[in-house]
């Protein structure tokens, strides 16, 4: 008995470190600054696709969308988009709101975290909002890069003020106000 509990006590943290070691490491999922909607009219069977900002409130019929935060999965990983979506009704005969929705929706998931109404349908279709290359590059580092650059190595096409002075090309066509 004590040499199987001397087994155990030996083979028993060295398989779980086995084990913790083999699962895969999951990268964090990125935040993006806009959401893509699908809605559906089920009276009138019309769908509709929607784009709103994180932090931005819309109506849709007499839903009021409130977007709190979408996230989605680095282009190496499984594609996964997942919005955080608090939604509400203000029924035009009472005036008074009742909440509809309130949770985190996965595109690819609609049924596991569904809002429930008898009308209307809303559900996540994807994150979007961020260019891949520019979304490394933030604002602060583009600043500091344009004021690292001496003067004399300034851009062809912007005077000392930082205008822009370049002349259409023949390549490129000149915009036209409508007369």
């Amino acid at each position: 008995m004590k040499n199987r509990f001397k087994f155990f006590s030996f083979f028993l943290p060295a398989l779980a470190g086995m084990v913790l070691c083999a699962a895969p490491v999951r990268a964090m999922m990125e935040d993006y600054p806009k959401v893509v909607l699908k809605g559906l009219d089920k009276s009138t069977a019309r769908t509709t696709t929607l784009e709103a900002k994180v932090g931005e409130t819309f109506q849709y019929g007499p839903l009021h969308i409130r977007i709190q935060a979408c996230r989605k999965n680095p282009p190496i990983e499984t594609p996964e988009s997942a919005a955080f979506i608090q939604i509400w009704e203000v029924p035009p005969e009472t005036g008074k709101s009742e909440w509809v929705f309130s949770g985190w929706m996965f595109a690819s998931s609609p049924a596991l975290s569904a809002m429930d109404h008898p009308v209307y349908d809303i559900w996540v279709i994807d994150c979007a909002g961020k260019e891949p290359e520019k979304a490394e590059k933030t604002a602060e580092q583009e600043t500091t890069e344009a004021e690292d650059k001496p003067a004399d190595q300034a851009d062809e096409t912007t005077d000392q003020e930082g205008l822009n002075t370049a002349e259409p090309t023949e390549e490129s066509e000149e915009i036209k106000p409508d007369q």
